[in-house]
């Protein structure tokens, strides 16, 4: 049986449609088989249409790619856009938004000046 944390909703779903398409049972048997409940299955979620949003989001990030999630909701605030971070978080994952790495600065290697060893002590 699946660890239960590790499997998401959706791919439960996605395993009891399998089950029931494939293998022919009904839903009750397919759900046991999963280990979900009928519910999970049944649920249809009803997030609002964050289009206008995602597309803001993308724009905003293209024009200042040094700014991370949290800097571009304040430019979106701005805007009269005012999603919460939880939200911003999620759809600037989604749309597989990162801050630029910046690249290393490569530093001249000069010329090594050989080690003096002491003539005598405490030199």
């Amino acid at each position: 049986m699946w660890h239960q944390k590790l499997v998401t909703p959706g791919a439960k779903r996605e395993a009891v449609v399998h089950a029931r398409e494939e293998h022919g049972l009904s839903e009750r048997r397919a759900c046991r088989l999963v280990g979900v409940s009928r519910t999970v299955i049944r649920y249809e979620p009803a997030r609002p249409d964050d289009g206008a949003l995602r597309e803001r989001l993308r724009e905003q990030a293209a024009e200042r790619r040094r700014f991370g999630y949290r800097r571009l909701g304040y430019l979106l605030a701005r805007e009269g856009m005012r999603p919460n971070h939880k939200m911003l978080l999620r759809i600037y994952r989604e749309e597989g938004l990162r801050v630029r790495r910046r690249g290393v600065r490569k530093r001249g290697l000069g010329t090594r000046r050989p080690m003096v060893f002491p003539d005598g002590p405490n030199e």
